[in-house]
């Protein structure tokens, strides 16, 4: 329909000529008030992001030389946050003169990321952040 016509017809009932699909061939547009479309729209977008869950990032910290009970025992928190959909930040501080050996860091981070590996996997490879090497596990 011409947009001379589509006008005249809105005009006549009182209402707005609203281009809903700008991108479609021809555009589509819809005889309504525009005030009412606006408020559908903000109300719509208010909802969606309502409805979205927020998803949190908890931090396990360890040391660079952790014994292995105390790894166990940090990979089970790992494993209840990854499970409740959580991502979770896998850090490992230095101490002292231990950041001359980031290898004892890293070995001990592939380690629990292993152990971990049939529910989340890494976001990108371990980086050095000062005198933390920090990795993000996401849920898979």
């Amino acid at each position: 329909m011409p947009v001379r016509d589509a006008l005249r017809i809105a005009e006549s009932k009182g209402l707005d000529l609203v281009e809903v699909a700008a991108a479609a061939k021809p555009p589509v547009c819809r005889i309504t008030d525009y005030d009412k479309y606006r408020y559908a729209q903000k109300k719509k977008s208010h909802d969606a992001k309502a409805h979205a869950a927020a998803s949190t990032v908890k931090e396990v910290k360890m040391g660079a030389l952790t014994d292995k009970h105390d790894v166990d025992f940090k990979i089970k928190h790992i494993r209840r946050f990854v499970e409740e959909g959580q991502r979770v930040k896998l850090s490992v501080s230095f101490r002292g003169r231990q950041i001359t050996h980031p290898e004892l860091g890293r070995a001990l981070m592939n380690r629990v990321i292993e152990q971990v590996q049939d529910i989340a996997q890494p976001e990108g490879l371990p980086r050095m952040e000062g005198r933390n090497m920090s990795v993000l596990l996401t849920p898979r």
